[in-house]
């Protein structure tokens, strides 16, 4: 191998090890000031239901991609930990609108502070950085995201 490919070879393996170190730092359960454990599909369930006035359990399992089945459970546990409440809709009384309460604002405002500390860290790390350094990292990860969007796993089982 020569010399560029195995660059290129470790780059690879360097963002994999950071991908797989930033999930397993983002699904840790956390608090996040409320007193009551959030897991990952908890506080991502207050953080659609927050940035989405009157949603409901369909529209709400359409923005996440998963099932109605699996909103409404998490729905119960959030509404059991007190973090959501279930109003019926006025405009049609089969369907719950979903509302955070004053502790589910705080989870939700806890889980933006959260994300905050990873701007500050590339801040960290890109600070003294060109602008040049910077373009190119910014074009390389949107080129890699594009990319990704239409990768395909060729490996059989």
């Amino acid at each position: 191998m020569n010399r560029d490919n195995l660059k290129r070879t470790n780059i690879s393996y360097s963002l994999l090890s950071i991908i797989e170190k930033f999930f397993e730092i983002d699904k840790r359960t956390r608090f996040y000031g409320t007193g009551k454990p959030l897991f990952h599909s908890e506080i991502h369930v207050i953080k659609v239901i927050k940035e989405n006035k009157d949603i409901h359990i369909t529209g709400l399992a359409e923005r996440l991609g998963v099932t109605k089945g699996a909103v409404s459970q998490i729905a119960i546990k959030l509404e059991k930990k007190g973090l959501i409440v279930k109003e019926k809709d006025v405009n049609n009384q089969s369907k719950f609108l979903l509302q955070l309460t004053p502790l589910g604002e705080v989870a939700y405002i806890n889980h933006l502070q959260f994300h905050k500390r990873f701007d500050v860290l590339f801040d960290d790390i890109l600070k003294g950085e060109s602008e040049i350094n910077i373009l190119f990292l910014k074009n390389f990860l949107e080129m890699l995201d594009d990319k990704l969007d239409t990768f395909e796993d060729t490996v059989d089982g």
